[in-house]
């Protein structure tokens, strides 16, 4: 298997087999990202990725789960895609699941009756940069969508079947919107119901324009303690029955994982001890 550049996937595909379907992002104008700036966005030929399945199929035939890369997957024309996973499904007799990262414009793409049949089809999961529910924050990032055109993207994609993982982005407004962020993420996320929840802290990236941002002083970090108190006004918000909610990425001050409603106060309880004895992750913990 022969990757093109650095590739991502979901803290939770870390088991998984990942199809370099995609090269790149389609957006990649996020402020706050340096994931694909080395790479110009394409999709690689169905025949070659059949080719790459088959030989993988020889090579580990007992492959559970597989993960479609890079950064928008989601943009491959329905049918080509539909075929992929029809092949993915034939060559692992023992595969559980399917995942995929998504984009709001990669699903807007998409009709109802394309989203459902990709789910017959077997995909299985699909994840999805929320960010921030805040309007001005996502026009400040840059992220592609408004607040409202990301949580129709979330419900339309939630709706075929396929199950949603969002992300959001702890300390994304900085200092002078850390308020607003942690209250409409919240909203978003309660109006969106998706079935988990994966919430990141900020980690700037040099080269980035948000790195240049702070370097310049027009965007000030949070403190750990202040990205806890953010995380805290978050959680008293949110209200999404059965969501899994999962804080515990290396990039957290504070790791938490729960399912909410039921282990919400747990939750508060475990991040406010952590506020008062700054039982925070040392930074140079963040990047590992």
């Amino acid at each position: 298997m022969i990757y093109e550049g650095v590739v991502y996937r979901p803290p939770s595909e870390a088991g998984s087999w990942i199809l370099q379907a995609t090269i790149g992002c389609s957006h990649n104008r996020c402020t706050f990202c340096n994931m694909y700036k080395d790479k110009s966005f394409r999709i690689r030929s169905v025949q070659e990725l059949e080719d790459e399945i088959h030989k993988v199929r020889e090579l580990y035939p007992d492959i559970r789960r597989v993960f479609i890369a890079d950064g928008d997957a989601l943009m491959i024309r329905t049918e080509d895609l539909k075929y992929l996973l029809s092949e993915i499904r034939a060559s692992f007799h023992k595969l559980e699941r399917i995942g995929i990262y998504a984009s709001p414009k990669s699903i807007h793409s998409k009709t109802d009756d394309e989203l459902i049949s990709l789910y017959e089809a077997g995909l299985g999961i699909a994840y999805l940069g929320l960010e921030s529910g805040d309007p001005e924050i996502l026009l400040r990032v840059r992220k592609g969508d408004t607040r409202e055109g990301i949580i129709s993207a979330g419900k339309r994609l939630k709706a075929s079947g396929i199950k949603l993982s969002i992300t959001a982005i702890s300390g994304l407004g900085g200092k002078e919107r850390w308020r607003e962020h942690a209250l409409m993420t919240a909203s978003a996320v309660n109006e969106i119901r998706p079935h988990y929840l994966g919430l990141l802290t900020l980690m700037v990236e040099q080269g980035t324009e948000l790195w240049t941002s702070v370097q310049e002083g027009s965007f000030q970090l949070l403190t750990p303690d202040e990205a806890a108190r953010e995380t805290l006004s978050l959680l008293q918000e949110l209200d999404c029955d059965g969501l899994v909610f999962r804080s515990n990425h290396a990039s957290n001050y504070v790791a938490l994982k729960g399912t909410l409603n039921m282990d919400r106060d747990k939750l508060i309880s475990q991040l406010k001890r952590a506020i008062e004895d700054e039982g925070f992750k040392d930074e140079s913990f963040r990047r590992l």
